[in-house]
């Protein structure tokens, strides 16, 4: 919001200095006039030191320049005809009258924080950008051309500079390599930063990254493709992700300016110089630790250590699949054997769902494990858990799918609640009851106080919470899902926005699902300890008849008639 509003000040204020410059046109000095005495190439002033300054100005150059249509008095204010017999000081050129938004960004930079110190010899805008002589970037002969940035950066920098300029990036730069690395590519441009140090050094990787992790550019310089997301995944490139501030990054190990090939004896990496290289950061390192690979995870540095190293892998890769089977195939069938064992010992049961409930709540859970377990790869398309599930393509396919049988198992769902007594019973069962609100007060006495706990018919405030929400959810997600799906089609009747909106819903909507049904329903027919392991009304359709009447005393008391069939609780 604070760069928009800076940035419509800065239009008005732009505007308003182009409106004013017209009407004040007449009243500045013409360049001729300024010219008689400043085209004198031998015009001089001389500085508080004794040396002296030259006040010529090449009017060839400044017919080029970007500012040959600007008159002189207008960057020099202050400038009158008495000039320079009123011996007037001519005020600094204010460049943020024009250029706010650099000015601005220059302000936050290395320079500009030190010219704010007090610092004379920082740089400024015509160190850089010259004075007279101000040409377009793309111009051969402007001091901010890629081919004269490390000169112009050079005035200042000169060891940096002379660094540079033997590295690959300063080479290619010589050959007019478009797009080989600049001064600005790693420090930016107005707001140049400082790569060395604690914080700045957690950029030194990114910077790197975004020239090497560019298929474009390691493809154009037959560079390999993978450095920067192997680095990522090695300890320095893990750790220096974790927030830490003193792991290696790419400079740590090739150098800062002067960056060479690996097969340059004088590069930091060149096999000769890499036991002091590493040392810096490893004291008392051998020769075989320098001998692993780098930009890799992988242990071995080639050859038979390589071959060692994959058979490892490819060994615990089955052990770990192998033991995972086994174990689990053991402890699956122990758990079934004892859940049927434990079924068997509580006697009597009663059907609580019938078939077709039973069908359709089979629907409900499948189709919501897959578009949760699908979304969320869709979001976090990074994750382990996305690649298991292949492309994009195929993750959105099942997806869309699984949406629509949801929506299909709803629209069942009413036709259900409508067309058959079981249908209309079981809604009215569920339909919320003032009753409802007072066995939640009921309840949180009996929770917190130990006091009696409310005794619920059919169905209870848990159940009914569970349907509604169910009820919504189903409805807001399918609409917004839809609005996702058919995003092109909506935004022939709404704005773009609507669908922006429904992208947000869907995404926090899914959470608050998740999260209700991991809290709430997996407590309730899981982790209660009245029914673990499991409530298995869902596959059975029944439950033991000393938990029902426990728990559902009062369902006898029939409010909404009776059903016909399995609707009803009936002696099992």
């Amino acid at each position: 919001m604070k760069a928009q509003i800076r940035k419509l000040a800065t239009v008005l204020a732009t505007l308003a200095m182009a409106l004013n410059t017209g009407a004040a046109a007449e009243d500045v000095l013409s360049n001729e006039k300024c010219l008689e005495c400043h085209g004198d190439k031998d015009l001089t002033k001389e500085l508080p030191d004794g040396k002296e300054k030259s006040l010529f100005t090449d009017e060839k150059m400044l017919g080029r320049s970007v500012h040959a249509k600007v008159k002189c008095a207008e960057c020099h204010e202050g400038i009158g005809e008495d000039h320079p017999g009123d011996e007037k000081a001519v005020a600094p050129v204010a460049c943020a009258k024009c250029h706010e938004p650099q000015s601005h960004t220059f302000g936050a930079s290395v320079h500009g924080q030190a010219k704010s110190k007090g610092d004379t010899k920082a740089a400024d805008c015509a160190a850089c950008h010259g004075t007279h002589e101000v040409l377009r970037r793309t111009d051969v002969g402007s001091k901010i051309h890629s081919a004269n940035l490390v000169k112009t950066c050079g005035d200042c920098h000169q060891a940096a500079a002379a660094e540079v300029a033997t590295s690959v990036h300063g080479k290619a730069m010589a050959k007019g390599e478009v797009d080989a690395a600049t001064c600005l590519d790693c420090h930016a441009e107005h707001q140049i930063s400082k790569l060395s140090g604690g914080k700045p050094s957690a950029h030194t990787s990114e910077a790197c990254a975004n020239c090497h992790a560019s298929a474009k550019i390691n493809s154009r310089f037959g560079l390999p493709g993978d450095r920067v997301q192997t680095f990522k995944e090695s300890f320095h490139g893990l750790a220096a992700q974790g927030g830490s501030t003193v792991a290696a990054n790419c400079a740590s190990c090739h150098g800062y300016h002067k960056i060479l090939p690996s097969k340059d004896p004088a590069s930091t990496i060149h096999p000769s110089k890499l036991l002091e290289t590493c040392g810096k950061c490893h004291p008392g390192a051998s020769e075989h630790f320098v001998e692993g690979k780098i930009h890799s995870t992988e242990a071995g540095g080639g050859g038979v250590g390589e071959t060692v190293n994959q058979w490892v892998k490819v060994i615990y890769l089955w052990l770990i699949g192998l033991t995972v089977v086994l174990l689990g195939l053991h402890n699956g069938i122990a758990w079934w054997r004892k859940v049927v064992a434990f079924k068997k010992l509580q006697g009597a049961t009663v059907e609580r769902m019938d078939l077709n409930q039973r069908f359709q709540h089979l629907v409900l859970m499948v189709s919501f494990l897959l578009l949760a377990v699908t979304g969320f790869a869709l979001k976090f398309p990074n994750t382990w858990y996305a690649h298991l599930m292949g492309s994009e393509d195929i993750r959105r396919g099942i997806h869309r799918i699984a949406g629509l049988v949801m929506l299909g198992g709803g629209i069942y769902h009413i036709g259900y609640a409508v067309a058959t007594r079981n249908g209309r019973k079981l809604v009215c069962d569920l339909w919320p009851r003032w009753r409802d609100l007072r066995d939640v007060f009921t309840n949180i006495g009996h929770l917190l106080l130990g006091r009696p706990k409310a005794k619920f018919g059919r169905f209870g405030y848990p159940e009914k919470i569970e349907y509604w929400a169910v009820v919504w959810g189903t409805l807001v997600m399918g609409v917004t899902g839809l609005a996702i799906w058919f995003k092109i089609d909506v935004t022939h009747w709404l704005p773009r926005w609507v669908v922006d909106v429904a992208v947000t819903i869907h995404y926090y909507e899914a959470i608050l699902a998740c999260l209700a049904i991991l809290i709430w329903h997996f407590y309730h027919v899981m982790f209660d300890p009245d029914v673990y392991p499991m409530n298995f009304a869902w596959l059975s359709g029944k439950v033991p008849k000393k938990w029902h009447e426990e728990e559902h005393p009062l369902e006898d008391e029939a409010e909404c008639g009776k059903a016909d069939g399995g609707g009803n609780p009936s002696k099992g």
